[in-house]
């Protein structure tokens, strides 16, 4: 058995415990934790393990500490800590393009779940999936990627709003930025015509209007993956035109 993994797991059930406590307003800001030898004992751990709990705590944006004092609660706000989760994912997409192909993932299994509740629950496209299929239109009768990679943002964002749940539209919200990023890359493949692209978001439009969740979830997996498949062709040529130029 290997005992270090252990141990190096043990601060995880402290970082569970005091992040439960924090987004669920039982610690409010200001609050401070016990001190580190309090939770050491509470919890049957090591006050090196607390230390560790606490920094994750402090990364993740939940406290703040000074040197002398114990850790105090700075946030209880469920959107803005999701928010530094995105931060989070920015920051290793920059590091490793994988992530990005990663992020084509998770939009297509939330966004196909929200298509599926918004016709079987029976809620309305909102406002701004009307706005954005609209400007879309415009964007490609007069060629402007920019405009259109904005409106195709805010198309997904906006059925995935229409779903009415609050907690999923505050998730996915603060993958606004990356998700966008990955519009702006794929949009920019010249074998991909706006067009084409516009036809792809009319159909999942049209389909979800007429009530029909199966087609729409259909066509809706069939546009990410297309995007997936543009997004490795504008990768691979970027990876080809570093290799050029170091």
């Amino acid at each position: 058995m290997d005992h270090t993994f252990e141990r190096s797991k043990l601060h995880v059930s402290v970082v569970d415990r005091f992040e439960a406590d924090i987004l669920s307003g039982t610690l409010a800001v200001g609050d401070r934790l016990p001190a580190e030898a309090e939770i050491a004992k509470a919890f049957n751990v090591s006050t090196r393990s607390v230390r560790e709990a606490i920094q994750v705590l402090e990364t993740k944006g939940l406290v703040r500490r000074k040197h002398g004092e114990r850790a105090m609660v700075v946030r209880d706000d469920v959107g803005e800590f999701l928010g530094s989760l995105a931060v989070t994912v920015k920051q290793l997409f920059s590091q490793k393009s994988n992530y990005l192909a990663q992020l084509m993932d998770v939009r297509r299994m939330i966004e196909l779940e929200a298509v599926g509740r918004i016709v079987d629950e029976g809620h309305d496209l909102n406002s701004e999936v009307e706005k954005a299929i609209a400007d879309m239109r415009l964007a490609v009768e007069r060629n402007d990627f920019e405009r259109f990679a904005d409106c195709d943002a805010a198309f997904h964002l906006g059925i995935v709003h229409s779903v009415g749940n609050e907690i999923l539209s505050v998730f996915y919200d603060n993958l606004f930025a990356l998700i966008n990023e990955v519009i702006r890359v794929t949009s920019r493949v010249p074998k991909k015509a706006l067009d084409a692209a516009y036809a792809e978001h009319e159909e999942i439009y049209d389909l979800i209007r007429s009530n029909d969740a199966n087609a729409a979830r259909q066509s809706l997996a069939s546009q990410i993956d297309n995007s997936a498949r543009y997004l490795k062709v504008a990768l691979d040529e970027a990876e080809i035109k570093n290799e050029r130029n170091p």
